[in-house]
């Protein structure tokens, strides 16, 4: 059953690219970013997305984009564009396609808390994944706002 474009993973990493529609990874995966150094804090990092083109959606464009916000819906970073994924000589009668995309950004944490990386397909929101940024040992005990550590 056809759903239309649909985000297929939203990956968190150090760093990421996207060459010949192949991903490239360093640090993939992450889920928990621990800071030792105070907030705020300037963190270098990557989100790398893979959507899902069904046949009947192909040789069309496609409004991408990917969106990280705080736990109040705060918008940190945002990045978008635009697809028109073809059909190659000889692939199979029906079969689905796959765009990715990838963004090497400087995101700046005012606090620790839940965060969220929200992907979209034509301005529909297709897939959603948590994070958490958290106060690392030497500012466990630090007031809201305070700097301790280095």
């Amino acid at each position: 059953m056809d759903h239309g474009v649909q985000v297929e993973w939203l990956i968190l990493a150090d760093a990421a690219q996207v060459v010949a529609n192949k991903l490239f990874l360093l640090g993939g995966g992450w889920e928990v970013l621990t800071v030792n150094s105070g907030f705020p804090v300037q963190r270098h990092c990557a989100v790398a997305a893979s959507f899902r083109v069904p046949w009947n959606e192909t040789n069309q464009p496609h409004d991408l984009e990917i969106e990280i916000d705080d736990e109040d819906g705060h918008e940190l970073f945002k990045v978008a564009g635009q697809v028109e994924v073809g059909r190659p000589a000889g692939i199979p009668i029906g079969q689905p396609q796959r765009a990715q995309m990838a963004a090497d950004i400087a995101l700046t944490f005012d606090h620790a808390g839940t965060y969220v990386v929200i992907g979209r397909v034509n301005g529909q929101e297709s897939r959603r994944v948590q994070f958490s940024v958290m106060a690392g040992p030497g500012l466990a005990g630090a007031k809201p706002g305070e700097k301790r550590g280095a």
